[in-house]
């Protein structure tokens, strides 16, 4: 099929979203030197690449006197703000990775691949290489110039410059990488005198390096053969979703503009066969053959022909956000009139929802009381009955704690063996053993309920406490 010359309407579509053989996937064999231009789509695009501010900056948070965020993975104690997540509670982890599943799936049915044109740390640092490489080599002819001119001073100068910053990039991203998990101001000082953990130097310079190739020289060859989302996102669209997309109906045949003409006597469409829309494509493809597996929906070459488009007079959206089913003139449904969309956003909510309730109902301590088996209960000489405890107390703040044990329960009952305070570590389990005796006249029934109680006081002034219900055992009646 000749895409230059005229098709008919009712098949345009049809004959260009199915005609696979004109697209482009770059195996490595060139290097793309995306042409960068102002205009909306790249502005949406820094800003969300600010989001990644938070990854460079997060770690230097303080909170009560600690990192506000710190992965502990020595001491498993994992902090949160005010919170402190222990293994124990990581059932809250399955929750958040099935959230953001759920989340990636909607958003890719909804609108592709947004996530990969927009947030990707792969497409951000990417995006930031390039924009160094362009500061000190130039636009891409002149890019491609130097890459072919012979070896020189000047650029060996300007090379070694680029491959530096590259470096430092690539550093930064290590060593805050490894700043969640180490306290970050400790971690400065520990680093660069040679007394970190060597899992640390190890760990920056891995991302150093993994950061330094694949932002800097594989690019969009990551996105290509090495994501795998890149290869499975395409079974997760349909014709209802939106997507940048060229209008075949109204670009189509694809022409120069010719001189004195008009309106009325134009035999092409709206496109100018300008290949702006390729030249800004960080993946080197052309939007014109229809969406392909290297389409990361980064809507610049919307960029690219809105500006053509206004300098040739002729109205923007040639290429636009569009589902196919919309170029093909047909009704859309609405977005939330989509069964997946309700089906999606249900589990999005009972994951979150999860999330929410366990790290609303995280306590300081967490108390859990194992009732003696064998015997279940002791008749002493005095008519009393004995029942016997191991409680199992759990310290979730950085600091030990000295608790006091109580327990309440059938009228007489009396504790025994926590009359005076137990220290509990931080960050692990502390048993301890009771014995709670209750005279038997006072025992209504063969099972009585009862329930302890631990109470402490931080060196904050906060008291923290935490209350388990069980059973007092007594003979049958």
């Amino acid at each position: 099929m000749n895409l230059n010359e005229p098709i008919r309407a009712e098949t345009a579509v049809d004959a260009l979203y199915a005609d696979a053989e004109h697209w482009h996937v770059n195996t490595g064999g060139e290097t793309i030197h995306a042409k960068r231009i102002a205009g909306r789509w790249r502005t949406v695009k820094w800003l969300t690449a600010a989001v990644w501010l938070v990854f460079f900056l997060g770690p230097y948070v303080r909170w009560d006197g600690r990192q506000a965020v710190l992965f502990d993975i020595p001491n498993r104690q994992y902090h949160i703000f005010g919170a402190t997540v222990l293994p124990q509670d990581f059932w809250m982890l399955s929750l958040l990775l099935l959230f953001f599943a759920i989340l990636l799936a909607v958003s890719t049915a909804l609108v592709g691949r947004v996530w990969c044109g927009f947030f990707c740390f792969q497409t951000v640092w990417t995006d930031i290489y390039t924009w160094v490489e362009e500061k000190l080599e130039g636009t891409p002819p002149q890019r491609r110039k130097l890459d072919k001119a012979p070896l020189s001073a000047s650029k060996v100068l300007v090379k070694t410059s680029k491959h530096v910053i590259w470096l430092l990039i690539g550093f930064a991203t290590g060593f805050s990488f490894v700043a969640w998990f180490n306290d970050a101001p400790s971690l400065w000082r520990d680093f660069f005198v040679g007394e970190a953990n060597g899992a640390v130097y190890i760990a920056v310079v891995l991302f150093t390096v993994g950061t330094y190739v694949l932002a800097g020289f594989l690019r969009e060859q990551t996105c290509f053969w090495l994501c795998p989302y890149a290869r499975i996102q395409g079974v997760m669209l349909d014709k209802t979703t939106v997507i940048p997309t060229y209008d075949v109906k109204r670009g189509e045949p694809r022409g120069r503009i010719k001189k004195g003409e008009t309106d009325a006597n134009r035999t092409t469409g709206d496109c100018v066969d300008c290949k702006q829309c390729v030249a800004v494509c960080p993946t080197g493809i052309d939007i014109r053959h229809g969406q392909q597996e290297g389409c990361i929906t980064c809507a610049l070459c919307i960029d690219a022909c809105d500006e053509v488009m206004e300098k040739v007079g002729r109205p923007r959206g040639l290429i636009r956000y569009a589902s196919l089913d919309e170029m093909e003139g047909k009704p859309t449904k609405a977005m939330f009139a989509r069964p997946r969309v309700w089906v999606y956003s249900t589990i999005l909510t009972v994951a979150l929802a999860g999330i929410v309730y366990g790290l609303s109902s995280l306590a300081a301590i967490d108390l859990k009381v194992l009732h003696e088996r064998a015997p279940l209960f002791v008749t002493l000489s005095d008519g009393s009955v004995q029942n016997k405890y191991t409680l199992k107390m759990l310290n979730k703040t950085p600091e030990d704690l000295s608790v006091s044990i109580s327990a309440s329960g059938p009228e007489g009952l009396r504790l025994v063996g926590a009359e005076e305070p137990v220290t509990i570590r931080h960050g692990s389990v502390t048993p301890a053993m009771v014995f709670v005796k209750v005279p038997k006249k006072d025992l209504t029934q063969e099972q009585e309920p009862i329930r302890f109680r631990v109470e402490a006081t931080r060196p904050n002034g906060q008291v923290v406490r935490s209350e388990r219900d069980s059973v007092f055992i007594g003979p049958h009646r």
